[in-house]
């Protein structure tokens, strides 16, 4: 028997940046925007948290092997 089994986590990720003081909201916003779409974030960041949300299984039907 085989069975697919699908599990739903929300996984929280957190970085630690160094960025310039004195600078707006909006101003950081945007560093850490382009920074994120950049990939420059990336590596920086671990995993903080996971929160499981949904477990599900199906049984897939094999066809009967032929002696």
């Amino acid at each position: 028997m085989k069975i697919v089994v699908q599990v739903v986590e929300k996984v929280y990720q957190e970085a630690h940046l160094d960025i310039p003081d004195g600078l707006t909201e909006a101003g950081i916003r945007q560093i850490i925007t382009d920074r994120y779409n950049s990939g420059e974030i990336t590596p920086d960041l671990n995993i903080f948290q996971v929160d499981f949300e949904s477990i599900s299984a199906t049984i897939v039907q094999q066809p009967q092997e032929v002696a």
